[in-house]
Order: C-alpha cells, then structure tokens, then sequence
C-alpha cells in the first residue's frame, strides 16, 4: 500500500527520505511511479516541484521514461520552474520529441534558457527547423544567435557538443586580475578547468589550468603561466576523434576553435562520456542491423520499419547460400547426412567469423588496427581459424562417425571446417578492412556480407569435399 505524503505535514523533510525513488538494486519503485502518477492526475504541483527539486537530472529522466505519455508533459507544466529541462537530455530521443511537440514554443523557451549551451543544443537539435525557429524566437538575441550558430556546425561534430561559456583572458593580465576577474563575475561557467589566453581578436594563445594559477603569486603574467601547446579541436572535428584526443591525453577539457583558430567554445569530459556511450551504443546496435535511432520506447511499426531492410539483404544473401546446397541436389538426396551434417559447419564458420569481426571493427574504431599491422593481425586472425578448424574437426569428425556410422564422414565434415574456419577468420577481418578502405561503416554491413561468406564456402566445401571422396552424382 502506497503511502500518502503531504509536504507541508513534514517541512523540512526530504520528500525522497520519506518515498525513496530506488530499490536495493538501484530501479525504480512502483510505489514511486504510482505516487507521482496520482499526484500528476490530482494536478499537486506542489508536491511534484518538491519532488522534482530534489531529483539529479538524471534520475528525473528515468521518472519522465518510466510516466505514460500523457502524464510526462503534465509533469513537466506541473513543476513549473523547477523543472530542468536537461533531464529532457537523458530519455529517449522519441519521448524527448513527444514532450517538446506538446509544450508550448514559451514554456520550452525558458526551460532552453536555463541550460548550458551544449545541452541546449542537443535538446533542440531533435526537433526539424520550423519547430527550432520558433523556440529560438522566444529567446533574447544574444542566446538565440549563440545556439543558431551553434546549430549551423554539422551532426556529431565538436561545434555541436562544445559550450559556448569560457573563460578567456588578455595575455597581459596577471595572476591577481585572473583571479579578481573570476570572483566579480557572476555568469561564470558552472563548472571549468582552464582559462584560456586570446587576443584582441579573440585568437587562441593557449591555456592556463587552475592548479597553476592557483599555485602562482598575484603579480605573475599570465604569459610565464601558458601552455602554448595544449590540445584544442576544431569546429569540424568529427564527435569520436574528439573522445579518443580525450582518450589518449587524458583531457579534461579541450577549447575548441574555428576555421580561424579564434576560440569559440569548450568541450569538457562529461560531453566526452556521452560521446562515447552514444558511439558505443551506435556500434552496437550497428553490428545487429539495428538503426542507431531505434530505443526502448519507440512503436512496433517504427522498429519493424527501421529493422526491415537489413532483413531484406538478409534474405538475399540467405537465397545465394540455398543456391550452393542446389548444385549439390543430387548429392543430398543420395546421403541424407549431408543434409542434416552441412548447417553445422556453416554455424561454426559463422561464429568463428563473427567473434574475428567484433575485434576487427572495435580496432578500426579505435584506430589499434590500420596499414601499419594490418598484415600481422590478419596472419593471427587466420592461424586461430586454423588451430580451433582442426580442434573443431576432430570434435566434429567424431561425432559424425558415432552418429551415422560412416567413417568417412568424420574426416569430410573435418576438413570443411578446418576450411570454413580459416575462410570466417579471414572475412571477418577483411570484409570491415575493405568497408572501412571505401568509407563505408564495417559496423553497419560486416555482418550480412562476413556471415554470406562462411554459409557459402561452409556449403560448398563440405558438400564438394563429399562428393569427392564418396564418389557422389
């Protein structure tokens, strides 16, 4: 039984001390979804904004994923101010779409206003441009021109995920001004690691990080603090490059730059970390013939769509494997253990391709696998295939004598995996080498073309191998 929770019978009280969100597992409580709904259906604003309140952003995200449609938006109106919209960030994109379409161009318009640029950018980036164009019209022109030209830098580049609020300082300013500059200030960025030396023009000089300028006495130039090598990106820098910078310096922040080299913004690890869920959750989904739009909460007829194509090759390269097992018509019809016998060595070729191919794409994503080793990974890639085909064989070759009592079946069955093991390991490392050669994804199609390969040589080597030694028509 849910109890009933009056916030002014317990001021002072946190509401979540007395309706705990979370179990011992860390989900959500029914008796939390149910409290919120019949607070949402009873319109107890205040109630919810205290709720609200208290919630991180991303906890409020997963009350807004798990609420039914009509009460997400309620929420929303309901909590008024104390909503944060950046918990909008944290759903699905098709719940985010829902929500949005259904406030009104002021309410979205202020909640914009509340968030960091970079968070503002990612909520409006979802929705098309007449919709933008109206939210952007409520904002005051200094904002909107800041989010327009942010929204203006392609898809998944470092413009859209940088901010636009830095610290920049004249080279010829000291320590003590540094310092003075950033305690008068009051719309300071909320959180920083760095400042960063321009020039009149608002050229990139380099940056200065605060344990430096924190460790330095007042009268210090900012020039004998500078490190004129820092990393920085451009505005056009692709999202993932950005991340594996991140990567492989260890960056906390990065200023970002245009065309110009003129500072325009910042990227810090926390954009770097969704970065990488999203491109990790991109690849995923990829390697499945998954569209990287589809979630949990979208409709059955937008997943069957989204899935459909992928199938349709699917079936296509299903029917040029069938087509092998045709030319051996005869072949199969005189030993039925052929039959029954030539789907497991596609199966095992197929795994053994799959397991090569999931290594192949993460290094090439990861830039571990390129023309300087290429030829000594697909030299280790092929003897695997050939040291577990023969342990497979012997497996294999085994169980096929003990079941149909054909001696000569083991050693057929044998030598057609050793084959399609080998040919597996080989697709699978290069069939995503030649996609990524071309610039295509070898996430999105290794899968259909790599399994393709182990069903047809898988089939024609272990019927073509029997109709050799068995003398078959």
């Amino acid at each position: 039984m849910v109890e009933h929770l009056d916030v002014a019978d317990h001021a002072g009280v946190s509401v979540l001390d007395r309706l705990p969100m979370r179990d011992e597992d860390g989900q959500i409580r029914p008796e939390f979804i149910e409290e919120i709904t019949r607070r949402i259906k009873a319109a107890d604003a205040g109630f919810l904004r205290a709720v609200v309140a208290e919630l991180h952003e991303a906890d409020l995200g997963d009350l807004i994923g798990a609420l039914g449609p009509e009460d997400r938006v309620r929420l929303v109106e309901l909590a008024g101010a104390d909503f944060d919209f950046s918990a909008l960030n944290e759903v699905d994109e098709s719940v985010r779409e829902e929500i949005l379409e259904e406030l009104e161009p002021e309410t979205v318009a202020e909640g914009v206003r509340e968030l960091e640029s970079d968070d503002a950018v990612e909520l409006l980036e979802t929705l098309d441009e007449e919709e933008q164009e109206e939210i952007l019209e409520k904002l005051p022109p200094s904002e909107r021109d800041t989010l327009e030209r942010s929204l203006l830098y392609p898809e998944n580049s470092a413009g859209r995920r940088m901010q636009s609020d830095f610290i920049a300082a004249p080279l010829g300013w000291t320590v003590g001004q540094a310092i003075d500059y950033m305690r008068e200030t009051p719309d300071l960025p909320e959180r920083f690691y760095e400042i960063y030396a321009v020039d009149a023009d608002r050229h990139w000089l380099g940056a200065i990080p605060l344990d430096r300028l924190l460790r330095s006495r007042p009268p210090v130039p900012l020039a004998e603090l500078i490190d004129e090598d820092r990393r920085r990106v451009s505005v056009l820098d692709d999202q993932e490059e950005v991340a594996r910078l991140f990567g492989k310096y260890n960056l906390v922040a990065a200023p970002v730059v245009d065309t110009e080299n003129r500072l325009v913004g910042v990227i810090t690890i926390d954009d770097v970390v969704d970065v990488i869920e999203e491109e990790a959750d991109e690849d995923l989904k990829a390697l499945g013939g998954v569209t990287r739009h589809e979630e949990l909460s979208d409709n059955v007829w937008t997943v069957a769509r989204g899935r459909f194509n992928w199938l349709l090759v699917n079936l296509a390269t299903a029917f040029l494997a069938s087509s092998v097992l045709g030319l051996f018509e005869g072949q199969l019809q005189q030993m039925v253990a052929l039959a029954v016998l030539a789907p497991i060595v596609a199966s095992q070729g197929g795994n053994a391709a799959t397991q090569t191919m999931t290594v192949a794409v993460r290094a090439l994503a990861t830039r571990e696998l390129g023309p300087a080793n290429a030829l000594r990974v697909i030299l280790r890639e092929s003897l695997v295939g050939l040291v577990n085909g023969v342990a497979f064989a012997v497996i294999t070759g085994v169980a096929a004598i003990a079941w149909f009592r054909i001696p000569g079946l083991g050693l057929v069955i044998g030598l057609a995996i050793i084959c399609n093991l080998v040919a597996g390991a080989l697709g699978g490392i290069l069939i995503p080498m030649v996609l990524e050669r071309v610039r295509a994804d070898p996430a999105v199609a290794s899968g259909t073309f790599v399994t393709t390969v182990t069903d047809v040589v898988g089939f024609f080597a272990f019927l073509g191998i029997a109709t050799l030694w068995f003398g078959l028509k």
